[in-house]
């Protein structure tokens, strides 16, 4: 029996693995590129989206139960507190979220992977903006 997504590696397998999770995370970028909605949340970032790509890939890996990259390159992290210094709003949430559904829409996911990333990543999002606004 294949193990359910958030069972070990098993989300990291849906996602297609770090060539999966690059191909999302480059999609996600494009789309913050191009829609209005997401205008705000681009100007939060740097113009050379190269380093924020790469953190967000590695993030992704471990998060997705494969290697944690992230912790070996760049180190630990409370995404709530690296976040911390902007004001972010429920508006901008929804606009990152939005960039990450189309990204994902994108990919050649399972309906049910793409379902439960979207929810998955609902957790962070929420926690990012409760912990901004304070």
């Amino acid at each position: 029996m294949a193990n359910q997504y958030g069972d070990l590696d098993a989300s990291y397998q849906a996602a297609g693995e770090l060539e999966g999770i690059t191909k999302l995370v480059e999609c996600f970028y494009n789309y913050m590129e191009q829609l209005s909605e997401a205008n705000n949340i681009r100007e939060m970032h740097p113009k050379d989206l190269t380093i924020t790509k790469d953190k967000l890939v590695c993030f992704l890996s471990g998060w997705l139960g494969g290697p944690r990259l992230f912790r070996d390159k760049y180190g630990r992290i409370s995404l709530p507190m690296a976040h911390k210094h902007l004001a972010i709003s429920i508006e901008d949430r929804d606009s990152w979220l939005l960039c990450m559904s189309k990204a994902a829409d994108d990919q050649p996911y399972d309906e049910s992977f793409k379902k439960y990333l979207l929810q998955q990543l609902a957790f962070p999002a929420n926690r990012i903006y409760q912990v901004a606004k304070q």
